[in-house]
């Protein structure tokens, strides 16, 4: 099960994040802090699999954003790895060539785009076509 979905830029400022489990307002600071000097200070040379507390943290970075995801101990590392690049490969297309401007000016078109995705922290959909049709769709009733 993925607990949160965190995208956070080089200098620490988290773009966009999704809890699907609870956490208070100051310790959803804490971790965020917490994982950003983890990930951003860890050496290429090992893998993107951290053990953290009582979760796994996997997390790939695209050019200037780390894209992270804790979930349990006993998931699957490698089809989280996936679903990251996966969940890239989506908005990529979606807004044709995605930058962090993309991501913090249509925060609310990432959110649904994720929510297409992942559903109370379970992958939903896998299927690119499936759930670019159903942007599509949402992008016209607006």
């Amino acid at each position: 099960m993925i607990h949160f979905l965190l995208l956070q830029n080089r200098q620490g400022k988290t773009r966009m994040s999704k809890y699907y489990s609870p956490f208070s307002f100051e310790e959803k600071m804490q971790l965020e802090k917490e994982l950003h000097g983890l990930v951003t200070r860890r050496s290429s040379k090992f893998t993107n699999f951290i053990e953290w507390q009582n979760y796994k943290l996997i997390y790939r970075r695209y050019a200037g954003l780390f894209f992270t995801l804790c979930v349990d101990v006993n998931d699957n590392e490698l089809a989280y790895l996936e679903s990251i690049h996966l969940f890239v490969e989506l908005l990529d297309k979606f807004f044709g060539s995605v930058c962090e401007l993309d991501i913090v000016f249509n925060f609310h078109k990432v959110y649904a785009l994720v929510d297409e995705f992942f559903l109370n922290g379970e992958t939903q959909e896998t299927s690119k076509r499936t759930i670019l049709a159903r942007m599509e769709v949402l992008e016209k009733m607006q």
